[in-house]
């Protein structure tokens, strides 16, 4: 769902603005009375651009997240509204007459102390490493969240949403690959690849960039595609947060199939059946090779009115281009003996509402702490799927704060994603079958966050184990933080050599850092 991109070195001016003199030691004596944001950024900035300082409401709004555990924290806020706001932001450029007041000594200081901003749009990035960026800046890509459509290809601004997205191409017959969140950004979860319901068809989120204009550390614009700065390009298609700020992003989109019709079947078990669920999807599934327009997905979690005593099972069955699913997938479903049986059709923007990822969805909702600890595997073990759901099951009975938390099995179709070369990008893990990730949901508490990452990690650790894999992968977009660098962007030591000249040559101060950061 949704990652923030990030950036470091913030210029001398901002560093005045807004922040307590005592914040970075010597801070004061960098700063002249007078020296201000307000005054020093602004006037650069165009006239749709927004300033947002602490205990105002635009404030509290640009800055709310999805999970507020190890969250950034933000000082100020530039609402930008062009590209060249990001630039003005991003470059020092603008504060450069700020030296004839300073010593040498002193700008030397300001340069070493790295103050820290970062770039958001929807704000679901919930990777403990951004809670790094301490009084720093926000750029807010809200307003760069424009449309163009062009034939076969769209141009999108770099703060648009998945829903704005699929409505738009939708009016124009049009769809592409996005997240299954109505709430989370397009380039956020594309800049890690990206998965999605057409995934099966086109492939990853990134597979359908065409070009993007980005933002580099120094404030400069780069145009990137496959034929201008290709090895960059390669990059942010798996490993973009590390690279800049994509302003603009040009991507491939299709016709509508099948009149946009989809369909789905849903089932609630109760606890006794796990492992025969988990069997027959793992016959469903056929070890990745399930049909084009055939998508599963469950999770365990709590309901009370069905089981007030244990969790219970949720399983979907999302099928492309029927006005039914069809009783070739149902029937061993059925046979199972579900305590709730539901179904219908539609279309495809009917998707986030039917599996509960719609804006006015409960996982879309802000304010809480949200800890997710992925793990891709080839195919399910039942017995593993017993002991996670037990594991899941004690600890939320033990900790009610936790009864809001759910576990996580997503089994898209795979053969768009896996038509691509693994080596023609940085997404690392495209051989895998099934995305998994427990997601620990409470209300902020303190008191309550090493347990609920020790609660966490265990259920990732048990079907890790489960799985018999040498080799833990971590979808970077679901990380929760505390992974190596080669569970997020993949252990082959080219890969990781790859990353890190790349950084060296783009960002040789590691300015793009606090998100995943490769080194």
């Amino acid at each position: 769902m949704e990652v923030l991109a990030a950036v470091g070195a913030w210029a001398l001016g901002s560093i005045c603005a807004n922040i307590p003199a005592d914040t970075y030691g010597g801070a004061s004596a960098l700063c002249p009375r007078g020296l201000n944001i307000q005054t020093e950024l602004a006037p650069k900035l165009s006239t749709g651009a927004q300033i947002y300082t602490p205990g105002t409401p635009e404030f509290d709004t640009a800055t709310n997240r999805w999970s507020l555990y190890k969250a950034p924290n933000v000082t100020i806020v530039v609402e930008v509204a062009t590209e060249g706001d990001v630039q003005q932001t991003v470059s020092r450029e603008h504060c450069v007459h700020c030296k004839s007041l300073l010593t040498e000594s002193q700008i030397k200081y300001a340069n070493k102390k790295n103050i820290p901003f970062i770039a958001k749009n929807g704000g679901h990035g919930a990777i403990v490493t951004l809670g790094k960026v301490n009084h720093g800046i926000e750029i807010w890509l809200n307003k760069l969240d424009s449309v163009a459509i062009n034939g076969d290809t769209a141009t999108f601004g770099g703060g648009i949403l998945s829903k704005a997205v699929t409505d738009a191409l939708w009016a124009a017959g049009k769809q592409t690959v996005s997240g299954a969140c109505e709430c989370t950004s397009l380039l956020g979860p594309a800049l890690g690849g990206g998965h999605g319901f057409l995934q099966g068809r086109h492939g990853l989120i990134s597979d359908q960039f065409v070009s993007a204009r980005l933002v580099n550390a120094n404030g400069d614009v780069q145009t990137v595609s496959a034929t201008s700065n290709n090895d960059l390009w390669w990059a942010l298609q798996g490993a973009g947060h590390n690279f800049g700020i994509v302003t603009e992003m040009t991507s491939k989109i299709y016709d509508v199939q099948n009149g946009g019709t989809w369909s789905y079947a849903s089932y609630i078990y109760t606890a006794d059946k796990v492992e025969a669920l988990y069997t027959a999807i793992n016959n469903l599934s056929n070890n990745g090779t399930q049909d084009i327009g055939l998508i599963n997905y469950s999770f365990f979690f709590r309901m009370a009115a069905i089981d007030p005593n244990n969790p219970v099972i949720a399983f979907f069955i999302l099928r492309e281009g029927v006005s039914a699913v069809e009783d070739t997938y149902t029937a061993p479903f059925v046979a199972l003996g579900p305590v709730v049986t539901d179904g219908g059709t539609g279309t495809y923007t009917d998707l986030p509402a039917w599996t509960g990822n719609a804006n006015d969805s409960p996982p879309c909702q802000k304010g809480n702490v949200n800890m997710r600890f992925p793990v891709d595997i080839q195919q399910y073990s039942p017995q593993g799927q017993r002991v996670a759901f037990d594991a899941f099951a004690k600890g939320t009975a033990e900790t009610p704060a936790f009864n809001g938390s759910l576990f996580l099995f997503e089994g898209y179709s795979l053969q768009g994603v896996k038509a691509v070369p693994s080596d023609s990008t940085a997404f690392p893990h495209r051989a895998d079958n099934l995305l998994v990730s427990p997601l620990v949901v409470y209300a902020p508490d303190p008191s309550l966050d090493d347990k609920a990452v020790a609660f966490g990690e265990s259920m990732r650790q048990i079907i890790y184990k489960a799985s018999g894999q040498k080799e833990l992968h971590a979808y970077v977009n679901y990380a929760f933080g505390d992974e190596q660098q080669k569970n997020w962007y993949g252990y082959e030591s080219w890969r990781q050599s790859r990353l890190k000249t790349l950084k060296k040559k783009y960002d040789p101060k590691g300015k793009f850092s606090f998100y995943a950061p490769i080194a």
